[in-house]
């Protein structure tokens, strides 16, 4: 190994590293989601806010990072819309449980669904990036899961919203069911995102092939 690879070899660790970390971290607080919309409680929605706030914090060092290093694993674009996007997931997980307290918005077995296939596809994009370097065709794999399941928050989405729109028609329960599909398009965005970072990486295995 040359010295000059040898000084630059780190630095592009360091991307890869900060990928995976940004995914665990969505990882962890979409668990807390999940429990949340489980139990409701001020712990789990503090889990989800303390993943936001570490999440924002390793995005901070990556973009600082991308704007300091000249030579980078993947194209720079790529680098930083998929940190974008992976940050965005966590994103809108905290601003849901932060609308819910607002709205006074209780669970529900529609927000628990959403919340488990957002983790579901979650998991996927962590794991496609532990395997990016090392296993493309592996985390390509991945990708096509993650994908899958914004597929299945978009048939959640829609049987949530239809079961809203199926409801009485008492000012009270209309007032309910707008504040409601406010807190499910949250997480159908939320899944959007999460493909869209499976398209960067997508992107990035085929540009290494």
């Amino acid at each position: 190994m040359s010295f000059l690879s040898g000084f630059l070899k780190p630095k592009q660790d360091n991307f890869v590293r900060y990928l995976i970390e940004q995914a665990e971290l969505d990882v962890r607080g979409l668990e807390k989601l999940v429990a949340y919309m489980k139990d409701g409680t001020s712990e789990s929605a503090e889990g989800v806010n303390r993943a936001e706030k570490d999440a924002d914090e390793v995005r901070r060092l990556l973009v600082d990072e991308l704007n300091r290093t000249f030579v980078t694993p993947f194209d720079r674009e790529d680098i930083y819309s998929l940190s974008r996007a992976v940050d965005d997931i966590i994103d809108y997980a905290h601003t849901t449980v932060e609308e819910m307290t607002l709205l006074a918005v209780a669970p529900d077995q529609h927000l628990l669904r959403m919340a488990q296939i957002l983790l579901e596809g979650s998991l996927e994009i962590h794991q496609a990036l532990q395997r990016i370097q090392s296993h493309p065709g592996v985390a390509n794999e991945h990708v096509r899961r993650a994908k899958g399941a914004e597929n299945q928050m978009e048939k959640a989405y829609r049987n949530a919203v239809a079961e809203l729109f199926n409801g009485p028609s008492e000012p009270a329960y209309i007032v309910s069911m707008l504040k409601k599909r406010e807190i499910y398009r949250h997480l159908s965005n939320a899944a959007d995102r999460a493909d869209e970072a499976a398209n960067v990486i997508s992107d990035i295995i085929v540009k290494m092939n």
